[in-house]
């Protein structure tokens, strides 16, 4: 019997799928982020460690003897020590695609959240006061329709909503590290992608070359009034710069799945703003995507059990 360990706090309609899988010798444990003793007195029996966002660090590779396979539940491996896991001969894998429609779902609502002040509108109401409120706080930033959408990175989920805004009436650009090409948008070098998008949203992975990609110089340069919208990670943003950029309304709204420390501090300076939409790093976060992801998760068990290459292997 190969022993998973799913580091999750998983919901309960996952728990029967999960028990089903002892009937192919896969036995899957599930264990919460919180549940700091349980880990570690599970971790010794580990072949297969299923990662979602609690981050796999040193030690915790280090009290694995058995392990074989840290598989990551989604894409972004910045979680995980990657230079433990090869030092130790540990197959590290992730599986690209199988979040797309989640995370692009997340970011044309974040989107339209920000253009329309969703939020603060919701909030107003609540307070028995949004028909009371001052024209300028109902109107909204804007119409997707003729404005410019940026993507920063143009993978799977850029790919996917480039012919979505496209038909919603916006130009579609995008900044790449290497070149590609697409029907619904133009790559632009990096300066005119800043200096032209009214909406730029990240798609890029925390790497050492992107960490605070868009620092103060680079929000600086963005148009005043842009949207900014970050469904990929934290990191990619100078949080402090951002923070201050939001106050003085050069840029008119933020929309944040992610942060540069997650779960942010309680009263984190974001929690003040009026002009933010904040969610927890729950873009991926579907039924669809789980049902996605545990066919690749079991598939690469099957694979490990029968000595065959895995599927989307990084180390």
């Amino acid at each position: 019997m190969q022993r998973v360990l799913l580091h999750f706090d998983a919901f309960p309609e996952l728990a029967p799928r999960l028990a089903a899988l002892a009937g192919e010798g896969i036995a899957v444990e599930v264990i919460a982020p919180t549940e700091a003793d349980r880990l570690a007195a599970t971790l010794p029996e580990v072949d297969v460690l299923w990662h979602v966002l609690a981050p796999v660090t040193r030690a915790m590779i280090d009290a694995a003897p058995r392990l074989r396979l840290i598989q990551k539940i989604g894409v972004g491996v910045n979680t995980i020590d990657l230079a433990a896991a090869r030092a130790r001969g540990i197959a590290v894998c992730n599986m690209p695609g199988t979040n797309t429609p989640a995370v692009a779902e997340m970011t044309l609502a974040l989107i339209f959240a920000c253009l329309r002040k969703l939020a603060s509108l919701d909030r107003a109401m609540r307070r028995g006061e949004g028909f009371a409120l001052p024209v300028v706080a109902q109107i909204a930033h804007g119409e997707l329709h003729g404005r410019t959408v940026g993507f920063v990175g143009f993978g799977a989920v850029p790919q996917y909503l480039a012919p979505v805004l496209a038909a919603l009436g916006a130009r579609v650009r995008f900044w790449n590290r290497r070149p590609k090409v697409s029907p619904w948008a133009r790559q632009v070098p990096w300066e005119i992608l800043l200096a032209e998008s009214d909406i730029l949203s990240l798609h890029l992975p925390l790497v050492p070359e992107t960490e605070r990609l868009l620092d103060a110089a680079a929000l600086a340069r963005l148009k005043p009034g842009a949207v900014l919208v970050n469904t990929a990670r934290g990191g990619l943003v100078d949080e402090e710069a951002l923070i201050a950029a939001l106050r003085s309304r050069q840029i008119a709204a933020a929309g944040l799945d992610v942060f540069a420390l997650e779960p942010p501090a309680p009263h984190h300076p974001l929690f003040a703003l009026d002009n933010v939409v904040l969610t927890p790093h729950v873009a991926w976060l579907t039924p669809e995507t789980w049902d996605r992801s545990l066919a690749v998760a079991v598939e690469n068990c099957r694979r490990l059990a029968a000595g065959a290459p895995l599927l989307h292997r990084i180390v």
